[in-house]
């Protein structure tokens, strides 16, 4: 595939609807065929004033949060979102959800939204506000390509560190991972997954938000072995000490919680990763980074109850005003 293949597209209409449009991304193909990313952009009204930001989701997700892109677009900034390969909008039939070797990878999809964003139309300045393990892939990537037009990153929840028992952190236990991880990375993970934290977001259960359980279900995606094979490598990438150069912001919940009911506290904590790991990881990331835990939030801190959700946005509104739109 050239690169003129892949940077041509059509702008169509996107799920969301109103406004919203969605561009299929051609990729390389992989060891299940064809391959694309979507970047979804919100058509702006008028000329923006700030720059633009890109939100990347996080594992078993998608882009659906208006709510946060209304309160980006209320600031002057043009906002766009990347559905990476494997992930909804961009989960084709004959794909696995979520398979991935290497988290390099979604460097090419990067690479071309970042050429639609920067080059084709023309933003200079660009925030990277990334969730979860795309926090860390963004992260990843901003230390190894070092775009110019990167203005800062915003990381909500990023998976810096595994959770769960110490054994897994151990050099056996990577070892161990990195050898399954070559032979049969296709081997699902045996793990429980209770389904609170989709109930706690989604309207039809205990939450306020209308998305695709098709594209973001309920109990998550099958983990396999060769993709947290692949997340591991991230880690220990990052923990080894990232040299992101431009102002980076990283939100978390005040706690974390391991709930067996679902009951208040998996509306207000994080119960899908630890807390103490992001905070202790975070200035890993480079020379500018603010740690904030919000009270009240939750994993996706965008996705948190109003009154969670307006502090977060609150201290992002000082962050931008402090380093990036004063300027």
């Amino acid at each position: 595939m050239s690169f003129s293949d892949a940077v041509a597209g059509s702008l169509l209409p996107d799920v969301l609807g109103g406004d919203w449009t969605a561009e299929t991304i051609g990729l390389p193909p992989d060891h299940e065929g064809p391959v694309v990313a979507t970047l979804v952009r919100r058509t702006p009204l008028g000329p923006t004033s700030q720059g633009a930001v890109l939100l990347v989701h996080g594992f078993a997700d998608y882009f659906f949060h208006t709510d946060h892109a209304d309160w980006w677009t209320a600031r002057g900034w043009d906002v766009y979102a990347l559905d990476l390969r494997k992930y909804g909008r961009s989960l084709r039939p004959h794909q696995t959800a979520t398979d991935i070797t290497d988290l390099a990878e979604y460097d090419a999809e990067l690479g071309l939204a970042w050429w639609r964003v920067t080059r084709r139309d023309g933003h200079r300045r660009v925030v990277v506000d990334a969730h979860s393990t795309g926090g860390l892939v963004a992260a990843l990537w901003a230390d190894r390509v070092r775009p110019p037009e990167l203005a800062g990153l915003v990381l909500n929840s990023p998976w810096f560190e595994l959770q769960g028992a110490p054994w897994l952190r151990t050099a056996a236990a990577a070892a161990a991972l990195d050898q399954l991880g070559r032979r049969r990375p296709g081997l699902e993970i045996p793990r429980e997954v209770n389904g609170f934290y989709g109930r706690s977001l989604h309207r039809d259960h205990e939450g306020e938000w209308t998305y695709d359980l098709a594209w973001k279900p309920l109990e998550s995606y099958p983990a396999r072995v060769g993709w947290l094979r692949a997340v591991r490598a991230g880690h220990r990438r990052l923990q080894a000490g990232l040299d992101v150069d431009v102002p980076t912001l990283v939100l978390s919940s005040g706690r974390s919680h391991r709930p067996t009911v679902l009951d208040e506290d998996v509306h207000t904590c994080d119960i899908v990763l630890d807390v103490e790991h992001i905070r202790r990881w975070a200035g890993a990331v480079g020379r500018h980074v603010t740690s904030i835990a919000v009270p009240g939030a939750r994993h996706d801190v965008w996705l948190s109850r109003p009154e969670a959700r307006a502090r977060a946005h609150a201290v992002l509104g000082r962050w931008l005003a402090t380093w990036l739109e004063g300027d």
